[in-house]
């Protein structure tokens, strides 16, 4: 592995971390509060080094399944809607809580998919992040669960956040993006089934092989697989970006990622190297 694309992780100036639902919630449906308070930690400390960071954070329906005690989503797509209104709501709150903590202040950007598809939309976008960055804010990017539809005469969905988090990066012309997950990289087979899986290093090209070892499995309380981190890769290496798929379960792992530790999985072109 070449060691040298791990070490430019260290000169990347816009970050943007993307958490899965399984990385903010435990297994029994309620909030993980330690890891949030330590994402904003972490995230709160990389801006304090001058760093630019996004967040982008699923959760919003796990959170609001929580608040309002049910046990299983809703089957109709308004019901959905209405549980991720009050999730959102509820993530929003306990984040600005917890980076009040460390003198951070965050503004919440929801999106569709029309948004980045429409060029002015996109622009408007692209403007506001740039301002909030600008102002030292940290933006906390989700579906807007709560509009978005999908339907074949106008589909407004990004599908999962994995995607979402590809297409911020794009727009904002981010350096890198840090996926954490409930798993420690992209492996050749399903670790949690085979103990003799081993764990990619670094991928220079997403190709349909990796796609066929990838198989389609989410978590519990989540949507998102190893098929849409693939694709996300994908979308970024064409960029010419670089992303890195690991474990969420430790937050604190971000700043050993970004001093260019040998960990999870490194997505990079070899133009970076």
């Amino acid at each position: 592995m070449n060691k040298t694309a791990r070490q430019t992780l260290a000169l990347c100036k816009r970050v943007i971390i993307k958490v899965g639902t399984s990385t903010i919630m435990y297994p029994n449906g309620t909030v993980n509060l330690q890891r949030l308070d330590k994402l904003a930690f972490v995230l709160s400390d990389l801006r304090n080094q001058g760093k630019e960071v996004i967040l982008v954070s699923s959760g919003a329906v796990g959170v609001g399944l929580h608040r309002l005690n049910l046990k299983e989503s809703p089957k109709t797509i308004p019901e959905q809607q209405a549980v991720a209104s009050v999730g959102q709501s509820e993530l929003m709150n306990l984040y600005s809580n917890f980076f009040f903590n460390y003198g951070q202040i965050i503004g919440q950007v929801l999106m569709t998919r029309d948004i980045v598809e429409f060029p002015e939309s996109r622009l408007n976008a692209i403007n506001t992040f740039e301002q909030l960055l600008k102002k030292n804010v940290i933006p906390i990017v989700n579906e807007n669960d709560t509009v978005a539809v999908d339907e074949l005469d106008h589909s407004t969905k990004f599908g999962d956040n994995d995607r979402l988090s590809a297409i911020v990066a794009e727009i904002t012309q981010a350096d890198l993006l840090i996926m954490l997950s409930d798993i420690d990289g992209f492996y050749d087979r399903n670790p949690n089934e085979d103990a003799d899986a081993e764990l990619f290093r670094e991928i220079n090209d997403v190709t349909p092989r990796l796609f066929s070892l990838a198989g389609g499995v989410g978590s519990e309380f989540g949507t998102g697989g190893m098929v849409t981190k693939l694709t996300a890769a994908e979308h970024i290496l064409k960029q010419t970006s670089q992303m890195v798929l690991a474990n969420g379960e430790d937050p604190t792992i971000i700043f050993k990622i970004i001093a260019g530790e040998d960990i999870g999985t490194l997505f990079t072109t070899k133009q970076n190297q």
